[in-house]
């Protein structure tokens, strides 16, 4: 398994993981604390978390059916994203388990 697949899974795992704290915060801002601006705060983040969640199901999808995992394990990766902070530590916990199977690839060599 190629190191971008890892690479690009860890990005959006931090990028959902942010956005759903962020907009797990303006939730409680706006029906707990009733803040102004927050609806509209609430909006903006969870459409971007939306949006972007769909990229991130996309790139941990691909990161499991090539590091061959089982259904189950990939299912919790994919549900992670919905859970607040659950994507930091699944993140964290695949990394070090996919860190051997990496392979940075091999640069090129030009022969004349």
């Amino acid at each position: 398994m190629k190191k971008s697949v890892l690479t690009r899974y860890r990005v959006m795992a931090y990028v959902t993981g942010v956005l759903l704290v962020l907009l797990t915060l303006g939730v409680i801002a706006k029906y707990l604390f009733k803040m102004d601006g927050a609806a509209g705060f609430t909006s903006v983040v969870g459409i971007a978390h939306g949006w972007l969640y769909v990229v991130y199901l996309v790139f941990a999808f691909d990161l499991g059916s090539k590091a061959k995992m089982p259904v189950g394990r990939q299912l919790w990766i994919l549900l992670a994203g919905t859970i607040p902070t659950a994507a930091f530590f699944v993140e964290r916990r695949v990394s070090r388990e996919l860190e051997g199977k990496v392979t940075d690839p091999e640069p090129a060599v030009a022969e004349a």
